[in-house]
């Protein structure tokens, strides 16, 4: 990993910082919502499915100083980075990497030994869409190393009883997802669309906390707005998830101000 072939992008004002490829795969708004939409209480353990340079554990770990984050990651490369990340930010005695496939999850980790799973899955189906020329790109980004059956699968194996599960989707598959979960007894409770700018006329993304053994029962939460209009600037919302900077939660809603 030639210094050359890096970037190193700030969030809290520069208190947190991840390194990326500069030509691989890189997080965007979906990682920094889905981490902000979590709900950990202090002492939990986290396990984030498919972690990538591991931005969701950064910012769990620096807004939860009481919680544990694990990742998971297929490629050996990104797995590196997040650890190197973890440690770059001082987070290492609280935050691991595990390398390795979801699809073997039963070998990697124990039963029912998470209080809290996180997944931005890979949004496509394989032959949908126009592959990216970086493979790693590619493999983040369509269901090459996992299906969107199998990361419900590995967040089930890995939850404890009652446990929670969040994932970041396009709002066009919520249904998709919302199977997935449900065959492996993780229930939808609460559900926040993602729109891109006010007035936008459809979602773009969803977010979805899920209990595992839950009822039927579940919340919609008011729409998130990306930009503040169409073509204009990140709305306040999301410029406060970049933004904020103590090392507290936010509040039960993705973009409720500190």
């Amino acid at each position: 990993m030639g210094e050359e072939l890096l970037t190193r992008d700030a969030l809290f004002n520069g208190r947190l910082v991840c390194t990326q490829f500069k030509r691989g795969y890189r997080f965007s708004a979906d990682a920094v919502l889905a981490a902000h939409f979590c709900r950990p209480a202090a002492g939990d353990l986290i396990l984030d499915l498919g972690c990538g340079s591991g931005i969701i554990g950064l910012i769990l770990a620096f807004r939860h100083p009481g919680a544990r984050v694990t990742g998971l990651e297929v490629q050996e490369e990104l797995a590196r980075l997040a650890r190197e990340n973890f440690r770059s930010n001082g987070l290492e005695s609280r935050a691991s990497v595990i390398h390795g496939s979801l699809r073997e999850i039963t070998t990697l980790v124990a039963p029912e030994s998470f209080d809290l799973v996180v997944s931005n899955p890979p949004y496509r189906k394989p032959g949908s869409g126009r592959l990216s020329p970086t493979d790693q790109r590619a493999r983040a980004r369509h269901e090459i190393d996992a299906s969107l059956s199998e990361v419900a699968r590995a967040a089930s194996f890995a939850l404890k009883n009652r446990g929670r599960a969040v994932f970041v989707y396009p709002a066009t598959r919520l249904m998709s997802l919302a199977a997935a979960l449900q065959r492996v007894r993780l229930e939808p409770k609460r559900l926040q669309p993602v729109y891109s700018y006010p007035g936008s006329p459809k979602a773009t993304l969803v977010l979805v906390e899920a209990l595992k053994n839950g009822g039927e029962e579940v919340q919609l939460l008011d729409p998130f707005y990306i930009h503040a209009r169409q073509n204009g600037p990140y709305s306040d919302a999301i410029q406060t998830l970049y933004d904020c900077q103590t090392p507290t939660f936010c509040g039960t809603e993705a973009g409720k101000p500190c």
